[in-house]
């Protein structure tokens, strides 16, 4: 599609986390009478992984959707750090990151914007007359931002034909601002009403189902982010998931969801499975979008730093438990955020490694209605949210 004039979903989807990946296909899913185009900060072709081919943002476009995600505090060093392969990220990291100015100007090139926050566009961008709209977007770290980051956030929430977020701490974060926003739960906790019958057939198959024929008698989707890179880590990882296993008979798949820079490290999940006992544990080699749904949609349960892999587990009524990273301290993050804001208080939220024992077995012990009770619920409540902005759009 020629991008120049049209109705653009614009996020993070030019790399390679799941979340980011799944946000597009889900409002194409949603909104069948509109024809996208998608966009990012980068050219990416992401269709092998599943997810699309993503371009710049075009000028002018006349309705643009900020698909979801955790947009409203990314800066631009962020953005332009985690859109290159890992060499060139740890090469930029050690060379700007103890110079702030000197990083903003480099990532300022690297972008072509000078937007500092780079995922937030406000209606400047925009034909004359177009529709902005800001869909169960995220901001829990909003008090990092500098003040400049924050105004130039303010301005383009102000300008907003629809604005919902995502979780109560950006909600109270905005409000405090000024600034009313509406709760939406994210687009993913339709991704089972969306895309179950695919999501089956990539169990039925493949790597998804290689895993299955693995653990007969099932399997627990692990997955941490590079955060937990540390031995101790490693180690209360390594126990706790040995002791659920013992305790359950169950497996460990272990899956990567995201290959971008500060995501996964490949090497820590092969340090795991050599800590855990032989046979316990299997790698999965895939990281196609719908083959990571259908890893977590066949499974008993999921532990995981990835708010996406717990949200996917919640829309198909599974106990999940999130890991917090182990330098997170007392403040709360997306993951906590997110489980607050919308699960009962019988499930576990964002635990420390050395308690992913007692919680694994607290979430595989809620009763399955309340877990199924919870996904419906919130599938109404974004189908809600949605249908309230998307009378403001035009074919």
């Amino acid at each position: 599609m020629n991008l120049d004039a049209s109705s653009v979903l614009f996020g993070a989807f030019d790399r390679h986390n799941f979340g980011d990946l799944l946000f597009p296909h889900l409002l194409e899913a949603l909104l069948p009478g509109q024809a996208f185009g998608f966009a990012g900060l980068a050219t990416r072709d992401l269709r092998p992984f599943g997810g699309h081919r993503v371009r710049p943002l075009p000028a002018r476009p006349r309705q643009l959707i900020h698909a979801g995600g955790e947009l409203l505090t990314c800066s631009a060093w962020q953005a332009a750090v985690m859109l290159l392969d890992p060499a060139e990220a740890a090469a930029a990291i050690a060379r700007y990151d103890a110079d702030p100015a000197a990083a903003a100007a480099w990532a300022a090139r690297q972008l072509g914007t000078t937007r500092t926050m780079p995922y937030v566009v406000g209606r400047d961008a925009l034909a004359p007359g177009g529709r902005l709209i800001f869909n169960a977007v995220g901001g829990v770290e909003w008090n990092v931002l500098a003040a400049a980051q924050r105004e130039e956030v303010k301005t383009a929430l102000r300008s907003a034909d629809w604005l919902s977020v995502r979780d109560h701490v950006t909600q109270a974060a905005l409000r405090a601002e000024g600034i009313a926003a509406p709760l939406c739960p994210d687009p993913a906790v339709v991704v089972e009403q969306c895309f179950g019958e695919l999501i089956r057939r990539h169990w039925q198959q493949g790597a998804a189902k290689a895993i299955r024929d693995a653990f007969p008698r099932g399997y627990l989707a692990c997955q941490f982010s590079a955060d937990f890179a540390d031995d101790a880590s490693l180690d209360g990882l390594a126990q706790g998931l040995s002791k659920v296993v013992a305790a359950t008979g169950l497996g460990v798949a272990l899956f990567r969801a995201g290959a971008a820079p500060w995501h996964d490290d490949p090497a820590l999940y092969e340090k795991l499975q050599r800590r855990l006992p032989p046979g316990t544990a299997r790698l999965f080699p895939s990281l196609h979008l719908w083959d990571l749904c259908a890893l977590i949609a066949a499974s008993r349960g999921v532990a995981c730093s990835s708010l996406h892999g717990r949200i996917v587990a919640l829309a198909y009524g599974l106990p999940r438990v999130s890991l917090a990273p182990p330098k997170q301290g007392s403040r709360l993050d997306k993951r906590a955020a997110s489980a607050e804001t919308w699960e009962p208080d019988a499930i576990p939220r964002s635990v420390a490694v050395e308690r992913i024992e007692p919680a694994l077995m607290q979430a595989l012990a809620v009763p399955p209605d309340i877990l199924h009770e919870n996904a419906a619920s919130l599938r109404a409540r974004y189908l809600q949210s949605q249908a309230q902005w998307t009378g403001l759009l035009t074919p």
